[in-house]
């Protein structure tokens, strides 16, 4: 598999043979406004530029991947550059109908037992946050991807460290597991997807797997740097299985 961070939560994963666009957010730098009610509100998301255009990162994608429709991950550009046509996979009926009067019409929902083609989509749990702010944060999703001849992926999209991810990890196994980290907050309410801590809580409940962690300085909420992120993994002497790209990095595995 190859993994490639084009932006924020946006990946294009090539995985047994097909290509997948993970949440795109494709609009340019400062096209909207910043979300209010936190840090860095006189800034304009996206706060950085795609580091490819957006011709290169749609070219070949056999299917799109919506954990959730939070505008930093499926924003307009995305809608107008897709062709209608695509597969797309969303987390719930309620998506799919926001999805298809955007005019998709080839939109599945994820389950338990999602097929494309001979790869293996398993939709996991996730919680946007802990206490009263998930009634504003709403429901997201994570996805598993399984296929013979790959190892097992989980993208666990927004969500902060709780049991949920847990049972994921103790369900599926994954050796590659790509995270939002970038502890985005508000002024009130608390971290929205994973901080360090999370981070690390997450190494220690599967240490043999590698780690990318993703959704970092693109949009004004961030709260966790990838400076500060690589500093922390080096304190704690896990920089061999966690890895912090910058936009436009790839892996393989």
């Amino acid at each position: 598999m190859n993994i490639q961070l084009i932006r924020n939560a946006t990946l294009v994963v090539e995985y047994a043979g097909k290509k997948f666009l993970i949440d795109p957010m494709l609009s340019e730098k400062g096209t909207w406004p910043a979300f209010p009610n936190a840090p860095r509100e006189d800034q304009r998301n996206p706060l950085v530029e795609l580091p490819i255009s957006i011709d290169t990162i749609i070219h070949d994608i056999d299917a799109v991947v919506l954990t959730h429709l939070h505008k930093d991950h499926w924003d307009e550009a995305a809608k107008e550059a897709l062709p209608k046509e695509i597969k797309i996979f969303s987390q719930n009926q309620e998506d799919v109908k926001e999805i298809q009067h955007a005019g998709f019409q080839n939109v599945e929902v994820l389950s338990e037992n999602t097929s494309f083609k001979d790869i293996q989509l398993i939709k996991t749990k996730g919680e946007h946050g802990r206490g009263s702010i998930l009634e504003y944060a709403g429901h997201v999703c994570g996805v598993v991807f399984k296929h013979a001849n790959e190892k097992v992926l989980y993208i666990a999209g927004d969500t902060v460290w709780y049991e949920g991810v847990q049972e994921e990890l103790d369900k599926h196994h994954p050796e590659i597991i790509v995270v939002n980290a970038g502890d985005n907050q508000f002024f009130e309410g608390g971290s929205l997807v994973m901080s360090k801590e999370d981070v690390y809580k997450l190494y220690n409940a599967a240490p043999e797997a590698k780690i990318i962690a993703v959704h970092m300085e693109a949009v004004n909420h961030w709260g966790l740097s990838r400076k500060d992120l690589n500093t922390f993994i080096e304190e704690k002497e896990i920089s061999a299985n966690i890895f912090v790209p910058c936009d436009g990095e790839s892996y393989s595995f």
